[in-house]
C-alpha cells in the first residue's frame, strides 16, 4: 500500500468491479455449501401439552390436605421421577426412538438426548407445559402424550404415597404415646393405692372425717359424764340402804304407795330405754354411739329382766322362818340397785373403749392431713409428665384422624389434580425452520464476506502505481 494513499467511494467501486471474481467465486462456493449445511440441521417438529393444575375439590375448612407444597415447588421432584433412566429407557423402547443411535450407540447417551428434547416451563401457579421435540411429527405427538399421562400419573401417586406415609407416621406416634400414656397411667395407680387416703384429692374428706369424729367424741364424753353422774348417785343410795336398821318385831307394813323419786322397776327401765332409743333413731344414725350405748344398755336390761323373773318363782318351801316384809323390800332394792350399776358399769366400758377408738380415728386422719403437701409435690412430679403426654396424645389423636380423611381424599382423587387443558397437537412444520434458513444463508454471507476480505487484503498488498 502506498504511503499517503487514500480511497474514495469512486475508488472502491473499482476496485470491486475489477477484483469482482474474488467476491463472486467465494460467494458462490458459499451457496453451493447449502445443501450440505441444511443437512446438518435436519427439520425437527416439536409437540406441546398443556397440563392444568385443578385445585382441592373439598373445602380446606373441612378437609386439610397433607400435601401443601405448591407446583412449583412438587414440579422438578416430579420431573426428575418422570425423566429417570429406567422411565425413559421405558419410554424409548416402546416408542423404538432414536433407532439409528441406538444401533452404534450405548442407552445412557441416548436418554440424556431425550432429556434434552423434553422440556418442562411452568406458566403461572396453574398450569404448566410438556412438550417433546422430534424428527417426525406424528412421534413427537405421541412421546408428548405419553409425557402428560406420566406427570398426571406421578402426580396422583405421588400426593396418594405422601398421604399414606403421613398416616402410617401419625399412626406410630400415636402408638408410641399411647404406651407412655399407659405406662404413666400405671405408675399413678400404684402411687394412688400405695398412699390412698393422703392424696390431696381427699384432703376435704380427711378433714370432714375429723369434724365428725370430734363430734362424736363430745358426744360419747358427754354419755360417759352423765353414766359416771349416775353411778355415783346409785352408789351413794347403796350406803344409804346400808346403814339403815331394820326391826324384825314390828309387823309387817302394808305395801307402800309407789314412790315418785324411788328409782324404776327393771320393765320399766326397758320400757323408758326403748323409748329413748325410738327417739334417738329419729334423731341419729344406726352408728351414732347414743345409739349403740342405748341397744347395749336394752340388752343388758332384758337379760336382767329374765334373771328377776327366775328369781320370782316360788322357791321350795324351806323350814327356815321367812324374813320380815321390810328385809324383802331391802333386799329387792339392793338387787335394782346393783343390776342398775351394772348396767352404768358396762355402759361406761363401751363409752371408754369407743372414745379411745374415736381417738386414734382422729390420729390417724391427722397424720394423714399433716403428709398432704409431701403426696402433692410427689403427685406433681409424677402428673406432670403426664399432662403433657395427655395433651400430645390428644392432639396427635386429631392429627391422625385429620390424616386417614385427607388420605381417602386422595385415593378418591378429588385432591389437587393434573388435568390435560391442550392436547398434544400434530405439529404441521418444523419449529426449527427459520434456523434452518438462518443457517443455509449463513453460507453464502460468509463466502460474501470471504471474497470481501480477500480482496482488501490484496488492495492493501498492492504497491503499484497505476495513475
Amino acid at each position: 500500500m502506498l504511503p499517503g494513499r487514500t480511497f474514495t467511494p469512486g475508488e472502491v467501486v473499482r476496485i470491486l468491479g475489477r477484483r469482482s471474481w474474488l467476491i463472486v467465486l467465494p460467494f458462490a462456493v458459499g451457496l453451493s455449501a447449502v445443501p450440505v449445511l441444511a443437512r446438518l440441521v435436519p427439520e425437527q417438529y416439536r409437540s406441546e401439552t398443556m397440563i392444568l393444575v385443578i385445585p382441592q375439590r373439598v373445602p380446606d375448612m373441612y378437609v386439610k390436605s397433607t400435601v401443601t407444597a405448591k407446583v412449583e415447588d412438587r414440579l422438578p421432584s416430579i420431573s426428575n421421577q418422570i425423566l429417570s433412566r429406567s422411565r425413559l429407557e421405558r419410554t424409548i423402547n416402546d416408542f423404538n426412538l432414536y433407532a439409528g443411535q441406538r444401533a452404534n450407540g450405548i442407552m445412557e447417551d441416548i436418554v440424556q438426548r431425550m432429556r434434552a428434547d423434553i422440556s418442562v416451563q411452568l406458566e403461572g401457579q396453574e398450569s404448566f407445559r410438556v412438550s417433546y421435540v422430534s424428527s417426525d411429527p406424528q412421534m413427537a405427538q405421541k412421546v408428548a402424550a405419553r409425557l402428560a399421562s406420566l406427570y398426571i400419573e406421578e402426580n396422583l401417586r405421588d400426593r396418594e404415597n405422601l398421604a399414606e406415609e403421613t398416616n402410617l407416621f401419625l399412626e406410630s406416634q400415636l402408638n408410641d404415646a399411647k404406651d407412655r400414656l399407659i405406662e404413666h397411667e400405671k405408675k399413678l395407680e400404684v402411687y394412688r393405692r400405695r398412699y390412698a387416703g393422703e392424696l390431696p384429692s381427699q384432703l376435704d374428706s380427711n378433714l370432714q372425717a375429723i369434724r365428725n369424729a370430734q363430734m362424736q367424741l363430745m358426744s360419747v364424753s358427754e354419755s360417759i359424764n352423765r353414766a359416771r353422774e349416775r353411778r355415783l348417785l346409785i352408789e351413794r343410795q347403796l350406803v344409804d340402804l346400808d346403814t339403815v336398821p331394820v326391826v324384825a318385831s314390828q309387823p309387817a307394813p302394808p305395801p307402800p304407795a309407789p314412790d315418785p323419786s324411788a328409782p324404776p322397776t327393771t320393765a320399766r327401765q326397758l320400757e323408758i330405754m326403748q323409748t329413748q332409743l325410738e327417739l334417738q333413731r329419729l334423731r341419729y344414725t344406726a352408728d351414732h354411739p347414743d345409739v349403740r350405748n342405748l341397744e347395749r344398755t336394752i340388752r343388758d336390761l332384758q337379760a336382767r329382766l329374765k334373771l328377776e323373773d327366775a328369781a320370782r318363782r316360788p322357791p321350795e318351801p324351806a323350814k327356815q322362818e321367812p324374813p320380815s316384809s321390810a328385809e324383802l323390800a331391802r333386799q329387792k332394792r339392793r338387787r335394782d340397785l346393783q343390776a342398775e350399776l351394772d348396767i352404768i358399769d358396762h355402759q361406761l366400758a363401751a363409752g371408754q373403749s369407743e372414745e379411745g377408738r374415736l381417738k386414734q380415728a382422729m390420729a390417724a386422719y391427722q397424720t394423714k392431713v399433716e403428709v398432704v403437701p409431701t403426696r402433692e409435690s410427689e403427685l406433681v412430679e409424677l402428673t406432670r409428665d403426664y399432662s403433657t403426654l395427655q395433651v400430645a396424645y390428644a392432639n396427635l389423636l386429631t392429627k391422625r384422624e385429620e390424616s386417614k380423611i385427607a388420605a381417602n381424599l386422595e385415593r378418591r382423587q378429588i385432591g389437587e389434580q393434573f388435568r390435560i387443558l391442550d392436547p398434544a397437537a400434530l405439529p404441521e412444520r418444523p419449529y426449527n425452520q427459520q434456523k434452518r434458513i438462518t443457517t443455509m444463508a449463513s453460507g453464502a454471507v460468509a463466502g460474501l464476506l470471504l471474497g470481501l476480505l480477500l480482496v482488501g487484503f490484496l488492495e492493501y498488498r498492492d504497491n503499484s502505481l497505476r495513475r
